[in-house]
């Protein structure tokens, strides 16, 4: 069997090899990982974008040489009585050549400088956090993620990334 991702960040084809390890059917699973452009804005800043552009993802790689293809994009959303309206969330999409399947992660508010750079400046999340002054790495989003540096390590985007495939994958039966 061969899974297909639509990245070649390594926090999500690391969390991808983490979270099949735990599937009967999937873990002994080779996985190709080739870059696909989402479709929508760097920085997604709505949750229909941000599940677009994951479906996107997942559409747009998979073929008839694959079982299951990933895509997985962060984006802000609209959140109520947030301090700057906003939090973050992970979608995943499996596309299985028929239909996707959606997951989403656990969703975290930026610092109010950070989400305002994203909103009002246009930035993506890597060059906001690097611009407000929260991190020397301009790749943060390929590493522990900004919410790794927020949490102190305790959350990566790794692991939050996580989340989004195990939900997403409810709805398929690989056991």
């Amino acid at each position: 069997m061969k899974i297909k991702i639509a990245s070649k960040n390594p926090a999500k084809i690391e969390a991808l090899k983490e979270i099949i390890a735990d599937y009967q059917n999937l873990k002994d699973t080779e996985i190709v990982s080739e870059e696909i452009p989402s479709g929508v804005n760097d920085q997604p800043k709505s949750l229909d974008q941000t599940v677009l552009g994951a479906i996107n993802r997942s559409k747009n790689i998979h073929n008839n040489d694959c079982s299951y293809s990933f895509g997985i994009e962060s984006g802000l959303m609209k959140v109520p009585n947030t301090k700057s309206g906003y939090m973050d969330v992970c979608a995943c999409s499996i596309f299985d050549g028929k239909e996707c399947h959606i997951g989403l992660s656990s969703a975290w508010e930026a610092p109010q400088i950070v989400n305002k750079y994203i909103i009002e400046d246009g930035m993506n999340m890597n060059d906001a956090a690097h611009k407000a002054g929260l991190t020397e790495n301009s790749k943060i989003g390929s590493a522990e993620g900004l919410i790794g540096i927020m949490t102190k390590g305790r959350l990566t985007r790794k692991d939050y990334t996580k989340e989004a495939i195990r939900t997403a994958l409810i709805h398929i039966d690989v056991n």
